[in-house]
């Protein structure tokens, strides 16, 4: 087994407040008892170190994955076999699910997925790893480990391949856009200088991947606090143009919020054209659409205007519209004017056409073509006038 080896350095999470959860000490206790050892691994280590809030929290252990479920099982643990080839159950308790993988190396790997075998030595199963900074383990104690000089690239804020950048990405080529979404994320200045020119030179392997993975890390990477100059830098690589056809206006994304289906709709030439390409979501899809088709909007509205739009547009369209229009026009970002369009909505709920067809027939039309036209002119009349007549107001213009 490889020695194991700790930096004097390293600071200690002793006092996360994460890592003091019982739920979480009390399933490492189990992985912990009859020679069996368990850490959390990755992304939470990298977090806490980075000062950034803890959400997920994933296990790497020395057990393979039926005796930490066997384990777990006959403690009253619920376990889930959501990887099992691959090493992974997921343990829940009290309604807490932690990832619990069983240390690995690669036996194969085709750019897209890997065969693996378990392992118990820990630098093995840190070398397999992504980057540095998720290739960092912390015990119960608050221990932390590091194999890669991770904590180093912490500090630095820089997102490095672990070993051979070339080989990394050979092994999974999802590891291109997860270079770009965690320098987005986490980086600072630019981007290592080695990983940047195996992405670029091995690009072409995106190819190869599934639109749901693409869409997956590519959603993700637009949010992230530096979004804007890692796109831009992905489109100078060419590998934006690999995942989408882009026509960016820099500013005007630079000024939306981060929201991954707005920012979407600035980035690309064909929005309508995602849905199959990134396998987009419905709700996504359709909020795509929504965004294309809305009217530009401005502060100069009216109050009926404003009123007439968004009754139209619903809430949703509504926001997208006023967020994107004010990132395209020259007004500030921080214009209360255009603020306060955008949050309309919050202050004047959609109102519901108060009459309907069976009032209609109870006023005495007759089903048909006629009755159908005689409501939609009555909602036009309504709407005209801002929504203000009552249903009495309504059903007394009404005449069969």
């Amino acid at each position: 087994m490889a020695t194991r080896r700790t930096a004097p350095e390293l600071p200690s999470l002793a006092n996360a407040a994460w890592l003091k959860d019982e739920r979480l000490q009390s399933v490492l206790a189990v992985l912990n008892a009859d020679g069996g050892e368990g850490r959390v691994a990755g992304g939470a280590v990298r977090n806490a170190l980075l000062g950034l809030p803890v959400a997920d929290i994933d296990i790497a252990t020395t057990l393979p994955p039926d005796e930490v479920t066997a384990r777990c099982k006959a403690k009253g643990l619920a376990v889930h076999p959501t990887g099992f080839e691959h090493g992974t159950v997921t343990v829940v308790t009290h309604r807490m699910p932690f990832e619990v993988t069983t240390l690995r190396r690669d036996v194969t790997t085709d750019g897209r997925r890997a065969t693996v075998a378990f392992t118990g030595d820990w630098e093995e199963d840190a070398s397999r790893r992504d980057f540095t900074i998720n290739a960092m383990y912390c015990d119960a104690s608050g221990k932390v480990y590091d194999f890669t000089d991770g904590y180093k690239d912490i500090q630095k804020r820089r997102v490095r391949f672990v070993g051979l950048p070339s080989r990394r990405i050979k092994e999974d080529y999802l590891r291109i856009l997860r270079f770009f979404r965690f320098h987005a994320a986490y980086g600072a200045g630019a981007a290592d200088r080695d990983g940047l020119a195996a992405c670029v030179r091995l690009r072409k392997g995106l190819t190869s991947l599934s639109a749901e993975r693409i869409r997956q890390e590519l959603m993700k990477l637009l949010v992230a606090p530096r979004a804007v100059d890692v796109l831009k830098l992905m489109a100078k690589a060419k590998i934006l143009p690999l995942i989408l056809d882009a026509a960016p206006n820099w500013r005007t994304i630079g000024r939306l919020p981060p929201d991954a289906v707005l920012r979407l709709a600035a980035l690309a030439k064909h929005p309508a054209e995602l849905r199959d390409r990134l396998r987009l979501s419905n709700e996504e899809a359709r909020r795509l659409e929504a965004i294309a088709e809305a009217p530009s909007l401005s502060p100069e509205l009216r109050d009926p205007e404003r009123h007439r739009i968004l009754y139209h547009l619903g809430a949703q369209a509504w926001r997208d519209a006023a967020l994107l229009s004010h990132a395209q026009s020259r007004a500030a970002a921080d214009d209360p004017a255009w603020r306060d369009l955008a949050d309309l909505p919050a202050h004047w709920p959609q109102p519901k056409f108060p009459v309907t067809g069976r009032d209609l027939l109870a006023a005495g039309f007759t089903p048909g073509p006629a009755m159908g036209e005689a409501l939609r002119k009555l909602e036009d009349w309504w709407i005209a006038s801002d929504f203000k007549p009552t249903r009495e107001e309504l059903l007394l213009r009404a005449k069969p």
